[in-house]
Order: structure tokens, then sequence, then C-alpha cells
């Protein structure tokens, strides 16, 4: 919730009438649609009312109890009232333990895309413990290059390894989606190269990963390129001789480059110069006359690194099919990462048991980070390793919150 600026004639809107209407419309949306209201939802644009506050994020929860014969709480009536009361302040859209079809993601996708229609600035979706398909959550992933959004949080929804195949499909070449959480989601070992692949070729930066099966192969899976690019960058930067034989951040590398360039030349037909990393963002229009300068705006970069990576809870242990050597593969392309990306800030490993070698490593890389004088990094590992290791790593960085944990079933 936001107090409302003036407008741009400099008349202050009424937010209280803002509010009520859009209440109103909600409700009767509901009676239309025999579905019921969101309690939360309800109390949230009640309290704004009172307040004289917008409201930014919009959540639509199930009440925690309520009789056998009510209608359940959908989606659709919200997705109506946005589009007609042309509701321009939502920053956050949340859809909490509700059951959304193919048509429900279809209807949210339009209310998302920016083709020609009303804006609405959503800038992060979550659909938490909503049952969606692989259909679904492609169909979404379509939707993100043509709006604002920025983060979508998908937990607690069986998407398996072929949904998630699905939404890197329609995510494909993003240049936008900064984050993404996919915690309990049931995604295997063959779900780490895709995520390997998703984060080498979008501008993903943040993964929440929790609760999954990556084990140590799709572990190794995830990391590789970003831990190859980051020791790579290491090199040029410093002048060290970090290169390997064959180099798989290095097709990445050319494939940025060539966008970059691909960019500007796209954005002179436009009349519009697009500028790459580092550099200003200047608009001109087509006659050729020049505005001025808006100062620097950094566009999201498409490279294989990462900045938050939680993968608490993921069978990364010695019980898999690489037995004792899987921790041990991990461990040395995690300790690349942390030896040498300055974009890494957090690392959660928590309720993994890698051992007390893999724990002695991930120290002395620490150590080694520190000595390169890189950025703190927050990480936070199973207390399964020797006790002066353990507390060694805590030292070595700063405390991570705590994890997601798994939802309870309802009975």
């Amino acid at each position: 919730m936001q107090k409302l600026k003036k407008n741009t004639k400099g008349i202050k809107q009424n937010v209280s009438v803002i509010i009520q209407k859009f209440l109103k419309s909600y409700e009767r949306h509901c009676a239309q649609t025999l579905s019921a209201v969101s309690p939360m939802l309800v109390h949230n644009l009640q309290k704004c009312i009172e307040n004289k506050e917008i409201l930014t994020k919009l959540i639509l929860a199930c009440p925690e109890a309520s009789a056998d014969d009510l209608p359940p709480v959908i989606l659709k009536p919200l997705l109506m009232t946005i589009r007609d009361e042309r509701y321009m302040f939502g920053k956050e859209l949340s859809v909490w333990h509700i059951a959304l079809n193919n048509q429900d993601i279809a209807n949210l996708a339009i209310v998302l895309e920016l083709h020609g229609r009303t804006s609405y600035p959503f800038s992060k979706v979550e659909l938490l413990d909503c049952g969606i398909d692989a259909w679904s959550v492609e169909r979404l992933g379509k939707a993100v290059s043509f709006s604002v959004l920025t983060c979508i949080v998908l937990d607690y929804n069986e998407l398996l390894d072929e949904g998630l195949r699905g939404l890197c499909h329609g995510l494909q070449g993003n240049g936008q989606l900064l984050t993404l959480s996919m915690c309990y989601c049931n995604l295997g070992p063959l779900s780490g190269s895709l995520l390997g692949d998703l984060v080498a070729k979008t501008a993903i930066r943040d993964l929440f990963l929790d609760g999954n099966n990556l084990q140590c192969e799709g572990a190794c899976e995830l990391i590789k390129f970003a831990a190859d690019y980051a020791e790579d960058m290491a090199g040029k930067t410093f002048g060290a001789s970090l290169h390997f034989e064959e180099d798989p951040s290095k097709h990445f590398l050319e494939a940025t480059e060539k966008s970059g360039v691909q960019s500007v030349m796209s954005s002179q037909n436009t009349g519009h110069y697009v500028a790459t990393d580092g550099e200003d963002v200047v608009n001109s229009n087509i006659s050729g006359s020049k505005k001025k300068k808006k100062g620097k705006k950094k566009l999201p970069q498409i490279a294989p690194w990462l900045s938050k990576l939680h993968l608490a809870d993921n069978g990364i242990d010695g019980r898999g099919n690489e037995s004792k050597m899987g921790p041990m593969m991990f461990t040395e392309m995690l300790c690349q990462l942390i030896k040498f990306s300055d974009h890494l800030t957090e690392l959660n490993l928590d309720d993994n048991c890698l051992g007390e070698l893999c724990g002695k490593e991930i120290l002395d890389a620490l150590r080694e980070r520190k000595e390169a004088k890189l950025p703190s990094l927050k990480i936070k590992v199973t207390a399964q390793m020797n006790a002066d290791n353990f507390s060694s790593i805590l030292k070595h960085t700063k405390k991570l919150k705590k994890t997601k944990k798994k939802k309870k079933k309802k009975k």
C-alpha cells in the first residue's frame, strides 16, 4: 500500500473513490460468476479506503476455514475487475492455494501482456499451490517478454521436469525476468540441465529452488556454465591464465556480444537507441532530433551468472548415482563460483549432506574470496560436518534468512 501521488494535472485523485469502485466491481463480478469473495483481498481494500492509500499488492486467497457448501474463490472476477476499472496501480499479484485452470492462466497472461492495450504494471506474479500444469506454465513464460515482469514465484506446484521444460520454452531468450522461484515443485535431476541453460541464455540472476530433488547430478548441471563463466571472467579481469581447452561459456559470451549489436541495429529502425550494459540511454525521434540524456539505465545482461542461489533440501549428498564422488564434483564447481564470482551474494545449501571434505573445500574457497576482496557472501550450510569448519564458514559469511518449509497438507 502507498499514498497516491498527484496526477499530471496536479490534482490529487480521490483514493477512497478509486478503491471503493474497485471493491464494488469485484463483489459484483463474484456474484455474476457464482464465486466467493476473497476475505483477504476485501480486508486489504477496506483498509486502504480507511487509510486513503492505494493498493499495490493484490492478494487473492481462500478463507482459512469455510463451509463445504460455499462457492470457491476464483481468479476470474479479480482479473475482470482489474480490466473493467483499468486499475493501473497494481505492482504485485499473488494467488494463494486457489486452483487455476488453463483458461485462468490465459486470462492472466492477457492482463500481463502489453500488446497495445491498457498497461498493467505488474512486476511480480506469485502463484502458490495453484495446481498449474505444463501448458499453463509455458503460456505464462511466453507472456513475460511482453510484460514488465521481473519476478515469478511458482512455489508448491507439482510442475515436475516437464513443467519446467515448458517454462524454459516460454522464456527462451528472455532478457527481462530476473528472479524465478520454484520451491517444492518436485523437480528432479533432469531439471538441472534445463535450469543451467535457462540461466546461461536469459537474464535470470536469482534462483530459489529449495525442496526439490536435483541431487548432485542436477546441481552440477545447473551451475557448471555459471562457474566456468565466473572463472573465465576473473582470468580476463586479473590477467590470470584461467582459460579452459573447451570453455563452455565462450559461446555464451559471443552470443551476448552479438545480441548487443543486434539490439543497437534494431533500435535504429524504431528511432530509439538501446544502450548496452554500462552505457547511457538516449532517445531520439525518427527525424533525428536529439533529446536530453535521462541518465544511465543499466539493462539486464544475458550471461551465465548467478546472484542468489537457494538449493536447500535437494538431496545433494552421497546417496545418488554418483555415490561419494557426487558431492565433491558439485563442490568443486561451487567453489569456482565462490572464489571468482563478484555477482554471487546468497548461497543456501542447508539440509544437504555434503560431508566433511566438501565443508573444508567451501571454507578454503571463502577464504580465497575474502583475499580477492570480492563482495561479502551470505551462505547457509548444514551442520553435518566438522564443528570447527562449520563455525568458520559462518564466521566468513553473513547470516542468511530462514528457508521456506514444506507446505503442510490439508486434512
